[in-house]
C-alpha cells in the first residue's frame, strides 16, 4: 500500500459513516412526511365524510413506504464499502483500494434487486409508521362499505 493510503481510506470511512447516517435523516423526513399527510387526510376525510380521502390516505402511505423502503436499499448499498474498510483497519485485509465508494455501491446495490426493496420493506422500522396509516385507512374503509360507519357516501 503507497504512503499516505491508511490516512485516504480512515478519512473515506468516515465519509461512508456521515453518508449512513445522513440518509437515517432523510427517512425521519419520509416519515414525517407520510405521518403528516396520510393522518391529516384521515382526520380530513372523517371530518369532511369524504370516504375517497381514506383511499387516498393509504395510497399516499404506501407510496411513502415504497420511497422510505427504496431510500434504504440506497443507504444498504454502503454498508459494504464501511464493512471492507472496517476489516482493513482491523488488520483482516491490507488489498483495499482507496477511493472507490461509488463503485463499491454501483456493485452492492445492483446485487441487492428488487429481492433486497421487499426484504427492507418489511423490516419494522421501515414499515412503521406507513403500515398503521395503511391499516387504519382500509379498515375505515371496510367499515364505511359495511355500513358500520357514520360517514355517510358522496
Amino acid at each position: 500500500m503507497a504512503a499516505g493510503d491508511r490516512e485516504i481510506l480512515e478519512s473515506e470511512y468516515f465519509h461512508v459513516q456521515n453518508v449512513i447516517e445522513s440518509f437515517d435523516n432523510k427517512a425521519l423526513i419520509i416519515k414525517a412526511w407520510s405521518v403528516t399527510f396520510s393522518l391529516t387526510a384521515v382526520g380530513t376525510a372523517h371530518t369532511a365524510q369524504s370516504w375517497q380521502l381514506l383511499g387516498l390516505a393509504a395510497l399516499a402511505s404506501i407510496s411513502f413506504w415504497f420511497l422510505e423502503g427504496t431510500w434504504k436499499t440506497f443507504q444498504y448499498a454502503y454498508y459494504r464499502r464501511s464493512r471492507q474498510l472496517e476489516r482493513y483497519f482491523a488488520g483482516k485485509g491490507s488489498d483495499v483500494v482507496p477511493l472507490q465508494i461509488s463503485g463499491t455501491w454501483y456493485q452492492a446495490w445492483n446485487q441487492g434487486g428488487v429481492k433486497r426493496l421487499w426484504r427492507i420493506l418489511r423490516w419494522s422500522h421501515v414499515a412503521n409508521p406507513h403500515l398503521f396509516v395503511v391499516a387504519l385507512a382500509v379498515f375505515l374503509l371496510v367499515l364505511h362499505w359495511l355500513g358500520w360507519s357514520t360517514m355517510p357516501a358522496n
